[in-house]
């Protein structure tokens, strides 16, 4: 079981507070650091100092670390030209040496596109899947061959579909809880299904469904890693419980029913139980980006207990 962290910097951070999370969880035994794609706040507090985006910062730390994998969930569809995006990952994945991978997502937030002008578009999956098709489709190029596609959203003519990111292929990432549609582009698309803030029950019903429509594609299930997200929140004891749960606005049972909540032992039980409806890796939201150590508490006495 990988364990990732995994952050929500628009609720506030600089660049600097993210690389200090990013030095921790690479100095810790992570296995990853990903952020979300967000550039408006949620909920309470005043997300000061501002946001920061996703790509660029990424980029930063892919000079900066060595070792951990680096990501986002999810990039939004809606932020980004899907011939500029591929770009993007890959000049971060030469910079990191082969570590990037990128989570996808059609976009969702309506309000940040308002506040930032960007355009917010009624139709939004239908532009996730041919973003999917052109990005994969530009990596995948053979050098000195050109890339075309000619789709409802995007036109492309005679893209020389460069640069070639470091690693042979970028994992991709797609994600989500729809019945239908998020499974197929999974299993058509995604190295990497994660299924995010969902119980075990659900997460179970959704890995079945995407592994019925990789199969259906002519791949097979276990092609796929199949990924949670879910809420940290780890305490030696019951104060420190209650402490971390009121440091991010959260009550404690709550948190124990729908996140990773309670004791070292309580955590470990619960991540065995994702386990063994087939999660592979955990990717763990880490509100409070000041408290490090809540990092060092997971990884010393959660993640060595986990195989």
């Amino acid at each position: 079981m990988d364990l990732r962290i995994f952050t929500e910097p628009q609720q506030g951070a600089t660049y600097d507070t993210l690389l200090r999370v990013a030095k921790a969880t690479e100095d810790l035994g992570f296995d990853a650091f990903f952020r979300s794609d967000h550039y408006l706040k949620m909920g309470s507090g005043d997300g000061l100092p501002g946001p920061t985006d996703a790509w660029i910062t990424l980029a930063g730390l892919a000079r900066e670390t060595k070792r951990i994998r680096l990501g986002t969930l999810m990039t939004a569809g809606t932020f980004r030209l899907p011939g500029v995006l591929a770009i993007q990952v890959a000049q971060v994945d030469q910079m990191s040496g082969g570590r990037v991978e990128l989570g996808l997502g059609a976009g969702w937030f309506e309000e940040e596109h308002k506040a930032y002008g960007i355009p917010f578009p009624k139709e939004k999956f239908g532009r996730l899947e041919e973003q999917l098709a052109i990005v994969t489709g530009l990596w995948a190029t053979e050098p000195g061959q050109t890339f075309d596609f000619h789709g409802t959203h995007y036109d492309l003519t005679g893209s020389p579909a460069l640069p070639k990111p470091a690693q042979a292929r970028i994992p991709v990432l797609i994600g989500g809880h729809g019945a239908t549609r998020t499974p197929r582009l999974a299993g058509k698309y995604a190295d990497e299904f994660n299924m995010p803030f969902a119980s075990i029950e659900d997460s179970e019903r959704q890995f079945g469904r995407v592994r019925a429509a990789a199969e259906e594609t002519g791949r097979k299930g276990d092609d796929l890693v199949y990924s949670n997200a879910l809420v940290v929140c780890v305490g030696k004891d019951d104060q420190e419980i209650a402490r971390r749960a009121a440091a991010i606005g959260r009550e404690v049972d709550e948190l124990k029913v729908n996140g990773l909540a309670g004791s070292p032992a309580e955590v470990v039980d619960k991540i065995g139980r994702y386990q063994e409806i087939g999660s592979q890796r955990i990717y763990l939201q880490v509100l409070d980006l000041a408290d490090l150590d809540h990092l060092e508490l997971i990884s010393s006495q959660v993640q060595s207990q986990l195989s």
